[in-house]
């Protein structure tokens, strides 16, 4: 727990404590706590352990997989409609339709076919979530994104089909110090002239914060770990 802070902190939520820690970290970096949007993970966690949080006033949720989400979070919205959902997993060509009927936002954008796939499913359904490119920033195999050398290309793409690109989005390699991963997004997005990036989660939000995170992706540290 932070040591700065008033004595009330043993008392605060885990909602409580990451909005303590954001607005430190924007402090520090001569940032507004009010630019950073979290999205609250809670892929692999069941629709009740969002209440809590619901309850405390956040209204943004992040979800890997468009499975989980449509049996998730169709109910929560009903209940209180101005829930924002993003995506935030590998999306594939195949539930693009899904992905733009449920999300408000749409993190992986990485490939020609998703890009098609999605220009479709916006026409069709009259609806543009928000959207990030997702640059494979450590140039992983395993990992999803597009090559950072692509990302200009695949940029061009996404405007000529009309998908709204709002920003960036990276994962940086586990086990290394994710800085030069996060401040390379920062400049990528910077100089391709978009104005967010989606970097930081649990481990390192604060770091992002401080390198011009404009969206972090918290979830162990909302949710605790997974069973």
């Amino acid at each position: 727990m932070m040591t700065h802070a008033p004595s009330h902190n043993d008392t605060l939520s885990p909602l409580g404590i990451v909005q303590a820690k954001i607005a430190k970290a924007a402090k520090t970096a001569g940032r507004k706590p009010e630019d950073i949007e979290l999205i609250a993970i809670s892929k692999l966690h069941p629709a009740e352990a969002a209440l809590p949080l619901i309850a405390e006033g956040q209204r943004v949720f992040g979800e890997n997989r468009v499975q989980e989400a449509l049996e998730k979070w169709p109910a929560l919205i009903k209940e209180t409609p101005d829930i924002r959902l993003h995506c935030v997993g590998q999306l594939q060509s195949n539930k693009a339709k899904t992905a733009v009927e449920l999300f408000d936002a749409i993190h992986s954008v990485d490939r020609p076919s998703l890009i098609e796939a999605l220009a479709r499913a916006m026409d069709t359904l009259d609806k543009r979530p928000e959207c990030f490119i997702q640059v494979n920033i450590g140039e992983e195999e395993q990992k999803g994104g597009c090559d950072i050398a692509d990302t200009k290309a695949i940029l061009k793409q996404c405007r000529d089909a009309g998908i709204p690109i709002i920003g960036l989005m990276s994962v940086p390699p586990l086990e290394v110090e994710p800085a030069p991963y996060f401040a390379l997004t920062v400049k990528m997005a910077h100089d391709l002239g978009l104005p967010a990036v989606s970097i930081g989660m649990s481990a390192d939000y604060e770091l992002a914060i401080t390198l011009g995170a404009t969206h972090i992706r918290v979830g162990t540290a909302l949710f605790g770990h997974r069973a």
